[in-house]
């Protein structure tokens, strides 16, 4: 008898993922699709709970005693320019949830037994349409069934190691990232069925290890939504910048930007809808309303986080002067770049591009630098040319002291200088060119004057 017992529990464990697990049931998820289910969607009048997924007779694959078929749908795969993995189509215990949540299965075809009808619904019962169908696009989602190894880790060089990833978050037994890394469909304590919380990104972080992130102000700022319409935050439950983290901007499933899983197309759009003075506390967005401004908005698609700062084509997004994943609100003083600046690449006074820009006039130089496509210069110049960078030359008879010092010594030009300035100050690019105002946040956003001007 009590070997009996012991095989019944075991063959429970198996087939429900053990049904009471520390707390948490998956006789109280939506999981439960049996007719005591607490979800919309649920049988008719079948009573058994683990059978919509297990069956321990005639199971395909023998593991986890699988009671679905595949659909044998091909896939549409996620695709990125910043992506280092190679994947393919779907495999493992990612197929198994798909076998639902594709939506080309009905939820009670069953391999062991008949057809399992469901409340409401007359003939075969699929997953409704909306964000839990992924259907067969996984573009918009985050990647499945590839391989993590050391080897991934180090070429995309914003990943943990492998061997840094600890449960609850998981490889498959072939070092495969899968729905299950991040999901356990037998529990749903943090809702989503997710393994641990994605609160301040920590099922995020589990993985993903992008530099600067920690003094970040995504990562620490407390400010909350004040109500107005756009909601920065519709697909998560939390409340602040800080708590939603990484899902400020990116939405791991369904992303309407597909590539880097963007919550919307417009590039612009997932800074905006807190940067409208709404979450953050400046409104950028009225900025952009002005009629001399960087027009993010005239671009779309064009900006990619590859892209050579020498040779990139025309266009101007949020993206080219801020780093999201390392801006914080740290001062500094010209020409060093700002905290608003950390970790975007540049040009340097050399010419050379630069993967990380240390002065702030790096940043600008990748615009205005002489490139093809660059504007004529407004001004009437001895030397005609539309290349700041040779402009600000500290070579120069005279020239803004953006790169260095003015070149001057005379005692007339001295004291022409309006304290605290003197012959030794430097100054920003923004000393000169951003949001006209004195309650307008910082930076070339948007001007009422030409060439955005201060004033």
């Amino acid at each position: 008898m009590k070997i009996n017992v012991i095989k019944l529990f075991y063959v429970l464990f198996i087939l429900g993922g053990a049904l009471i697990t520390f707390g948490q049931t998956i006789v109280n998820t939506k999981h439960n699709l049996s007719v005591s289910g607490p979800g919309t969607v649920k049988a008719s009048s079948e009573t058994q709970i683990c059978i919509f997924c297990h069956t321990p007779h005639n199971s395909s694959p023998v593991a986890p005693l699988w009671n679905r078929q595949n659909s044998g749908t091909t896939y549409v795969l996620y695709a990125s320019s910043t992506l280092n993995a190679t994947l393919g189509q779907p495999d493992g215990a990612s197929m198994l949830c798909l076998s639902c949540h594709d939506g080309t299965i009905g939820l009670g075809n069953i391999m062991s037994g008949p057809q399992i009808s469901f409340l409401g619904v007359t003939g075969v019962a699929y997953m409704p349409s909306g964000v839990k169908n992924l259907t067969n696009n996984l573009s918009n989602d985050h990647p499945i069934s590839f391989i993590y190894n050391s080897s991934l880790a180090t070429n995309d060089g914003q990943l943990k190691n492998p061997v840094a990833i600890t449960p609850p978050v998981k490889l498959d037994p072939a070092s495969k990232v899968q729905c299950t890394s991040c999901h356990d469909p037998h529990e749903n304590i943090y809702t989503n069925f997710l393994v641990t919380t994605s609160q301040s990104s920590n099922l995020c972080n589990s993985c993903h290890n992008r530099t600067n992130w920690t003094a970040s102000s995504h990562n620490t700022s407390t400010h909350t939504w004040n109500g107005v319409t756009p909601n920065p935050w519709f697909h998560t439950p939390y409340t602040t910048v800080s708590a939603n983290a990484c899902e400020n901007c990116h939405n791991p499933h369904n992303a309407l930007g597909v590539a880097r899983l963007l919550k919307y197309i417009p590039e612009e759009d997932n800074c905006l809808d807190c940067h409208n003075g709404n979450a953050a506390t400046k409104n950028i967005a009225a900025q952009f309303l002005k009629s001399s401004k960087h027009n993010v908005s005239g671009y779309l698609g064009i900006h990619d986080p590859t892209e050579a700062a020498s040779t990139m084509d025309k266009h101007v997004e949020c993206t080219d002067c801020h780093n999201p994943h390392a801006a914080n609100a740290t001062t500094s003083t010209a020409p060093f770049v700002r905290g608003t600046e950390i970790g975007v690449s540049g040009i340097n006074q050399s010419g050379t591009p630069v993967t990380v820009a240390t002065n702030s006039y790096e940043i600008c130089y990748k615009c205005h630098t002489g490139n093809t496509w660059s504007s004529p210069s407004v001004t009437t110049r001895q030397i005609v040319q539309n290349n700041v960078r040779l402009e600000f030359s500290t070579g120069n008879p005279s020239f803004h002291p953006v790169v260095g010092p003015r070149n001057i010594t005379e005692t007339i030009m001295v004291s022409g200088l309006i304290s605290p300035n003197t012959s030794s100050t430097v100054i920003y690019c923004t000393s000169c060119h951003a949001s006209d105002g004195t309650s307008s946040p910082a930076g070339p956003h948007g001007s009422v004057y030409p060439n955005i001007l201060k004033r």
